[in-house]
């Protein structure tokens, strides 16, 4: 139902794609920026639903426990995670979830953590990434043009701020719905980048924010 609403609003809005990626990635981290409305979600997922794109999201387990709302969160590729673990880190279940997946996956990650402005994006995606030996896959909404833009990708290298320079570049011609709510001073300084990182380890930054 809920890949169905997406797929019918996003082409009754007239949104059209541009891959600049092929769709047969087995295994990535996906970067959806900027979040700056509601609709963004809606707007992504429909993308993605029509590419046939293997994307999933983390959610709190809790959140499946609920019943029909489960049904619906599953068929839109949600997965669980227990925030709870003290065994391991939020990272670690992720890059684990995407090593281990049978299936191909795609793991959606909204840097930003909020539709307010953020310039200090979670560092989360790049680590799981870096972790699980998959590529980052590029992806931005550019409402000027009501086009969902998806790619290209890149493998991190475990030099952060070299690595940014390919997102920032990549970021910086974006329109997202709310420009003013959009920040690409995404850096860190190293003491930051550090507590940054020990933070995005201990909470579901891969989780998708409407």
């Amino acid at each position: 139902m809920f890949k169905l609403f997406c797929i019918l609003i996003f082409t009754l809005k007239g949104w059209t794609l541009q891959k600049n990626i092929e769709v047969n990635i087995p295994k990535s981290v996906v970067l959806g920026a900027p979040h700056t409305s509601n609709w963004d979600l809606v707007f992504a997922m429909g993308g993605f639903y029509k590419m046939r794109f293997p994307i999933k999201f983390f959610i709190k387990k809790e959140w499946l426990r609920i019943f029909p709302l489960n049904k619906l969160l599953l068929s839109a590729g949600a997965v669980s995670v227990d925030r709870e673990s003290k065994n391991s880190t939020m990272v670690d279940n992720m890059a684990e979830a995407i090593k281990n997946s049978k299936e191909d996956i795609a793991l959606l990650v909204t840097p930003e953590g909020t539709r307010k402005r953020n310039c200090k994006w979670k560092t989360g995606f790049y680590y799981t990434a870096l972790k699980a030996g998959v590529p980052i896959v590029l992806t931005h909404l550019d409402y000027s043009r009501k086009l969902a833009v998806f790619g290209p990708a890149f493998m991190p290298t475990g030099d952060y701020k070299k690595d940014m320079e390919i997102v920032k570049e990549y970021y910086k011609d974006a329109v997202p719905k709310y420009p003013e709510n959009f920040c690409l001073d995404i850096y860190l300084d190293a003491e930051d980048n550090a507590a940054e990182t020990a933070a995005a380890a201990e909470e579901p930054v891969g989780t998708a924010r409407p």
